[in-house]
């Protein structure tokens, strides 16, 4: 199956299992969005995380990382998918430092100066990236890139790139209401909205 044919089914089940929905949904920004992008039901379809995690671990061994790196919650389960399907030893950073046992900050095995591929699941303007990259900076660590399953194209690449980092997306929003026009999986006038919505709401 070619690149194209993999992320095709790939958006065609998440549009299958109510990760794409469309209808009135108030962001964390407060803004009320026509679109949805839920990713966290994926861990309740095997066949969906396996795609997932092939895709990911595809994209984490062309930016050449020693670890990946899942950022919790949502990017935790996407991480361990592409950690097994491509063999890469897994780190995450906590919320919050541990207040008894090891009292660490970042769970796994690693080395200072190890290069570590950040994962997660969607990016909107990318502020809460730089917050997950600044511990694992900070215990030595390299982060150079980021991969993401979809990029909601609203500022966040260049945000990243702005302060030195890669964006490597396995979907974009536009891939995503593509495939749904195309396939007929959504109506479109709602794609037209959620278009002319995220046009409006760049925040770079």
């Amino acid at each position: 199956m070619s690149v194209e044919s993999a992320h095709a089914a790939l958006i065609r089940r998440l549009f299958e299992i109510g990760a794409i929905r469309f209808g009135e949904f108030t962001l964390k920004s407060g803004l009320v969005s026509p679109f949805y992008i839920d990713l966290r039901v994926v861990i309740s379809f095997p066949d969906v995380l396996e795609q997932i995690g092939a895709l990911m671990a595809a994209e984490v061994g062309r930016c050449g990382g020693e670890r990946v790196g899942g950022i919790p919650y949502a990017g935790l389960p996407l991480a361990v998918a592409a950690s097994l399907a491509g063999r890469i030893p897994l780190i995450y950073p906590r919320r919050e430092e541990k207040g008894y046992g090891t009292r660490r900050r970042i769970e796994g095995q690693f080395k200072p100066g190890e290069r570590v591929v950040l994962i997660d699941d969607i990016i909107t303007d990318g502020a809460s990236k730089l917050e997950a990259i600044q511990p694992l900076e900070e215990a030595g660590l390299v982060v150079k890139d980021l991969v993401i399953l979809v990029d909601r194209e609203q500022g966040g690449r260049e945000l990243l790139a702005a302060r030195g980092y890669a964006l490597h997306a396995v979907l974009t929003i536009s891939e995503c209401f593509d495939e749904g026009l195309r396939a007929g999986l959504a109506p479109a006038d709602l794609i037209r909205r959620s278009r002319e919505f995220l046009k409006a709401n760049r925040f770079a």
